[in-house]
């Protein structure tokens, strides 16, 4: 496998979780019917975006009903869906989860976003997750071919030594379903995107809501897919929208020969490695 087809579905929400659900598969169908085979939604695709509504929309993983619906699609399209993400309800925890189905349905891992999205700038954005969610603290990856992918959630990608753990885990692309503010978004969240591409030397997926300004919390939007030379691909804009774009998997080892940063790093100096 040389290339990969991938799918960035940026979604608006629904007034229930039934019409979220079916929105996203109608969209992952189009996906499949344009060829892609790994298919990633965004962050908190099924729940409005609040702390009050995360409990009243949570749902065990993987036997509630969204990840039920995210298994059947995956199985009758033989893709690869990297659900966004919902909240996950476990025993008396909630946490905002990422799980990703392969091509027979099967649950291939699930990621609890590790590093929670407690902000404060007044008058622009204020929001604290820790309020209702606990913290995950497990890495999450999966292969698809040789293609190893490592997962992370919005906030997370603020943390250089996140991704640079899954790069020495072997993973050549990160996805990370995200849901950044209008404010810091235009500052910070291409920036991040090819930052963490271009350090890691590995493709790097942000999944976005689409942007809705009559929601208490208003996403982004601009949906984007950077490869590992730290170039965008790919970019949505604010509205719903389906990006498809092929990625070359030998870019990752060609860059890596070319600009051997990752083989130059002084281990015998400093040494970055993940504990779990």
């Amino acid at each position: 496998m040389s290339t990969l087809r991938v799918a960035l579905v940026q979604l608006y929400g629904r007034p229930t979780k039934k019409e979220c659900i079916a929105n996203a598969i109608a969209q992952i169908r189009l996906a499949k019917d344009r060829g892609a085979q790994l298919i990633i939604l965004p962050e908190c695709f099924n729940s409005p975006y609040s702390t009050a509504e995360f409990g009243r929309n949570a749902e065990e993983i993987p036997r509630g009903e969204t990840s039920q619906a995210l298994a059947r699609v995956a199985a009758e399209l033989g893709v690869y869906l990297v659900g966004g993400t919902y909240p996950e309800r476990d025993g008396t925890k909630l946490y905002n989860t990422c799980p990703v189905f392969g091509p027979k349905g099967e649950l291939l891992c699930k990621y609890r976003k590790m590093h929670l999205f407690d902000m404060d700038i007044p008058g622009r954005c204020t929001f604290q997750e820790s309020a209702t969610l606990a913290a995950g603290d497990r890495f999450a990856t999966f292969s698809i071919g040789s293609l190893k992918i490592g997962v992370g959630i919005c906030w997370d990608k603020r943390f250089p030594e996140l991704t640079a753990c899954y790069r020495a885990l072997g993973c050549d692309m990160m996805i990370f379903p995200s849901a950044f503010d209008p404010y810091t978004g235009p500052l910070h969240w291409e920036l991040l995107g090819r930052a963490r591409a271009l350090d890691n030397q590995m493709f790097v997926a942000l999944v976005s809501p689409a942007r809705d300004p009559t929601t208490d919390y208003v996403a982004y939007g601009y949906s984007l897919l950077c490869d590992p030379w730290g170039r965008v691909l790919c970019r949505a804009k604010e509205d719903q929208e389906l990006l498809v774009t092929d990625i070359d998997l030998k870019l990752c080892n060609e860059i890596k020969q070319q600009i051997p940063i990752l083989r130059q790093k002084r281990t015998d100096v400093y040494e970055l490695k993940a504990k779990k």
